[in-house]
């Protein structure tokens, strides 16, 4: 499951990484919305993603945790 999460988390970095080389290169108006909305849309994958992983590893330590 970790391995799942850290290959989107690569792919959605790699994805803003592409997209930002583009908007530096000569583009129309639409062409560089859409690019800029596409970086958006993966920040906000790669933000969900980190909160999801921290939501878990928060749920399995409290699964560890003795109950008193």
């Amino acid at each position: 499951m970790i391995d799942e999460k850290l290959a989107r988390q690569r792919a959605h970095e790699r994805n803003i990484a592409r997209y930002r080389r583009l908007l530096h290169t000569r583009l129309t108006d639409i062409e560089r919305r859409f690019l800029e909305r596409r970086v958006a849309e993966e920040r906000t994958a790669l933000s969900m993603l980190a909160v999801a992983t921290n939501d878990d590893q928060q749920c399995s330590s409290l699964a560890s945790q003795p109950i008193q």
